[in-house]
Parts: C-alpha cells; structure tokens; sequence
C-alpha cells in the first residue's frame, strides 16, 4: 500500500490513542491497518493471533500458495495488493461451480469445493458464517489444513461459537472474537500481511 500524508496522520492519531499494547511490532501493523479501515477502536481488543499465525502466512504468500475468499468484496479488496506483490491465485467461493444443493448457502458449497482443491491453501472468511462453519468442519474432519485462515465475520449467535471452534483446530488463524468483523475488516487484515511478508522476504516491486 502507497501511504500518503494524510494516511500518515491518520496512523500517528492510532498510534497516539492507542499508546501502550501487547502485540509484537508485526501484529500491531495489522490491527493498525484493521483500525485504519474501520475507524473502530474496539477491534484491538478482539483481533486474535494464533501460534506462528503472521510466519505461516508469510511463508505462504510467498511460495504462492492459493488464496481463497468467500466473498467477492474481500477478492477485489485483496487483488491489486497481491497482483503487485506475490501474484498469488485468488478465487472466490461464489464464482465456485457447484451442483445445486440444499441446506448450505453457495459461499459454503463453494468454499467446500475449493477447500478440496487446494487444502493447503490460505483461507480469507470476510463475512460468510456458514462457509466459515463449512470451512471448520472440514479442519475438524482432516479433510484440508490451511496455511492460514482469517475469520471475520459478524453475527450474534452462531459465529463466536464457530470461532471458538477455530481456535480449538490449531491451525494458524487471525480472526475476530465476538459479534464484531466484516469483508472489510479480512481485507486490511491480508493486505497488512502482504505488504509485512514482502518486506521480510525481500522483494522489490516490479
């Protein structure tokens, strides 16, 4: 990302109200860029980093692994970071060919689909509950194992629940607790770590 003055100023009125934290320096640009992004404060307090989560990412992008969103706001927010960086593949759940089906929404069904393509892969779950559950579900039966899974979505019933259950798999995972997240929030979430791991890989943009 091209940072401008005001961009600038903005990160030095973050830095200021949120003063003193816990987060190494690769976690604090993350919720940095989160906070930038939403103008919401409380998202550094419920931004969540697993074990090794920002280093299995990093190794990911860079040796292209593929990238799967669930939504096509979080593939258009993600592409032109990724397109000057790494060039990873990025699909979307919702442009997935799937059979029809019932009892699954078709950001699930394709989610599944890809899942079973590239198991390996770097899941993004901007806002979809049921493909993040699908998602789960699928760690929880050893049928994939993400590089790395970022999580979220918003609700107020079953989403905590199905973020909870993320953590307990012990995959690598950034993800939002509580009711609180959204495609936007998955975005600037990706985008940071693309713009860290190119840094720390040592790339030059062509």
């Amino acid at each position: 990302m091209e940072w401008h003055v005001t961009d600038a100023e903005s990160l030095r009125v973050i830095d200021s109200e949120i003063s003193d934290h816990s987060f190494s320096p690769s976690e604090y640009e993350i919720v940095r860029r989160v906070i930038y992004a939403t103008a919401d404060f409380e998202f550094k307090d419920h931004i969540y980093f697993s074990d090794q989560a920002l280093q299995s990412g990093a190794a990911a992008l860079a040796a292209r692994t593929t990238i799967i969103v669930d939504m096509p706001m979080v593939q258009v927010g993600i592409t032109p970071v990724i397109q000057n960086t790494f060039a990873n593949p990025v699909y979307c759940s919702m442009d997935a060919l799937t059979r029809p089906q019932k009892g699954k929404s078709q950001a699930a069904w394709g989610i599944e689909t890809l899942a079973q393509r590239y198991p390996e892969g770097i899941f993004v779950i901007g806002s979809s509950e049921t493909a993040l559950a699908t998602l789960v579900d699928l760690i929880d039966a050893d049928k994939v194992r993400p590089a790395l899974v970022v999580a979220t979505p918003a609700g107020f019933i079953d989403t905590a629940m199905i973020k909870e259950r993320l953590q307990d798999t012990l995959v690598p995972h950034v993800r939002i607790n509580g009711r609180k997240g959204s495609a936007v929030v998955a975005a600037a979430i990706v985008n940071g770590l693309v713009d860290l791991s190119w840094q720390a890989y040592g790339k030059e943009k062509p």
